[in-house]
């Protein structure tokens, strides 16, 4: 194993407990299926990189983070749903992303993901951002659970419910960026909703849920990284089949 490759399974790891917890948050906020669409508004930033020969995660990202602030905007002006416009956002982007692509190989690793090694640089800038993002989530857990059972009363309370609502599309999009090497677009927001839907059959509270969510991730993470050393599968579908199987197991559980 190279130091590369090493550096990929550790900001790897980092990049599933910071999905459990943001994944825990979404599913409170039932954003499970618009936080997976999410992730697809990479897709023409990813496209654009590639015309550029630039890195496709620095296009990735840019176009995650300029949606993100989109979406807040567009919810703020208008009264359609954060799911409504994700929705939108999830289709154009799609469409774009198809047509920006034009290498099938270069589409699929966009979509699938699959490359299991990271620079020192890149490492270096996503254990930051990642352990910026965990503490945020931390920091303001009680906040953003005061916003979700009702927004009237997080404003009583002093919160800023659409500067909260805000931060937290930013953080989400953050986490996919993290993931998007590994899982790629389609496969990345699975990572963040599968955990947390695995913790909230078995766990009562926040603070077991956000526990259990990013114990989930993990094991996911790490068993896909084995599964790709010792039988050469795909490394994006491994993750997310393991995380699917504890899903299942913990549906199983939750009737025993």
């Amino acid at each position: 194993m190279t130091n590369n490759e090493l550096l990929s399974i550790i900001l790897a790891a980092i990049t599933a407990l910071v999905s459990g917890v943001v994944g825990s948050f979404a599913l409170m906020r039932k954003m499970a299926l618009a936080g997976d669409a999410l992730s697809h508004v990479a897709l023409p930033g990813i496209g654009v990189a590639l015309i550029y020969s630039l890195n496709p995660a620095i296009g990735g990202g840019l176009a995650l983070l300029v949606g993100a602030i989109l979406i807040w905007k567009i919810e703020r002006v208008t009264n359609l749903n954060t799911e409504a416009i994700i929705g939108v956002l999830f289709a154009v982007s799609l469409a774009a992303g198809g047509l920006l692509i034009e290498s099938e190989h270069e589409l699929e690793e966009a979509l699938f993901g699959g490359v299991a090694t990271v620079t020192v640089n890149e490492f270096i800038a996503g254990v930051a951002v990642a352990v910026l993002s965990l503490w945020f989530l931390l920091r303001n857990r009680h906040a953003l659970v005061l916003s979700l059972i009702s927004k009237d009363l997080a404003k009583t309370a002093g919160v800023k419910t659409e500067t909260q609502q805000l931060y937290f599309l930013l953080i989400f999009s953050i986490t996919v960026i993290l993931g998007l090497k590994f899982l790629g677009v389609l496969l990345m927001g699975s990572l963040i909703i599968i955990p947390a839907a695995t913790a909230r059959n078995v766990t009562q509270t926040l603070s077991g849920m956000l526990a259990t969510a990013s114990c989930t991730a993990l094991i996911a993470v790490l068993g896909g990284f084995a599964a790709r050393a010792l039988v050469e599968t795909a490394l994006g579908p491994s993750i997310i089949s393991i995380a699917g199987l504890m899903f299942f197991i913990s549906l199983l559980a939750r009737r025993a």
